[in-house]
């Protein structure tokens, strides 16, 4: 398959999907709560998954889709082309703001991430990467991440975690809060990934994620030398839920070894 064929592709359907996004903001949505209350998805979140596939399965016999509101494959390995899609990551926000979510896209072949795409929809701003061919911001290069120190650093957290908890040790994360320069949290893993791969924030980390939150960001991320892992340091599963660390070089061992410790 000629890779470029497929990276024009993905990105007039992602431009696409935008556009339609963009649109609904006119029509008014039905919201639906999944099996946590405050886990929200729309008719537009289910819409836009649906037209992904619809064009994917018409275009590219033979690929597979892994999508957050369930309209794709059941797969139980990660042999040949999987597109790992969440149409609106960030739907509270969508629904709520309009703004601060965006769409996530991995294209992975046997389990190695080729492409990877985030798009702002509302700031038109488009991430994208190849493996091996670094990453872009609306087509500009992006450049490859410097060192920085824990004093310096501004750290994506949700702040749920530094309050007791049943996930991690809160003691650990207090300390963090302390030691960083700040903490910020968006509310889309998504475009916290991006923030990390241009620098806008120097790491980000999470208790829970699925393969279709991280996909596109990570080959992004890691295309700018950010380093990806769950929360133990360990490779990230992708056919599953997991935690999430990522992270400038000069920082990634440095949070896991003095600040992470899960329960």
């Amino acid at each position: 398959m000629e890779l470029q064929k497929l990276d024009r592709y993905a990105k007039a359907l992602i431009k696409e999907a935008g556009r339609k996004i963009r649109q609904s903001f006119s029509s008014e949505l039905a919201i639906e709560s999944k099996a946590d209350a405050n886990d929200l998805v729309t008719n537009i979140d289910k819409e836009i998954e649906q037209f992904f596939i619809k064009h994917i399965r018409h275009d590219f016999e033979g690929h597979f889709i892994l999508g957050e509101e369930g309209f794709g494959d059941r797969l139980n390995n990660l042999d040949g082309y999987v597109w790992m899609l969440d149409p609106i990551d960030g739907t509270m926000n969508f629904i709520h703001q309009q703004r601060n979510f965006a769409i996530s896209l991995g294209i992975y072949k046997d389990g190695i991430g080729v492409f990877g795409y985030i798009y702002d929809v509302i700031h038109d701003e488009l991430y994208s990467a190849q493996k091996g061919q670094g990453a872009y911001l609306n087509d500009e290069p992006i450049p490859l991440l410097e060192s920085t120190t824990i004093s310096e650093a501004i750290i994506g957290m949700n702040a749920s975690w530094v309050v007791p908890n049943s996930y991690i040790e809160n003691e650990g994360l207090v300390r963090l809060v302390k030691d960083v320069r700040g903490i910020r949290s968006y509310g889309s893993a998504a475009l916290e990934l991006a923030y990390v791969a241009t620098g806008r924030i120097d790491a980000y980390m999470s208790m829970r994620l699925s393969p279709w939150d991280v996909a596109g960001g990570v080959v992004i991320a890691q295309e700018v030398g950010a380093v990806a892992t769950n929360l133990n340091g360990q490779p990230l599963k992708l056919l599953g839920q997991d935690t999430f660390l990522v992270a400038r070089k000069s920082l990634h061992d440095t949070l896991i070894e003095k600040y992470i410790t899960l329960k």
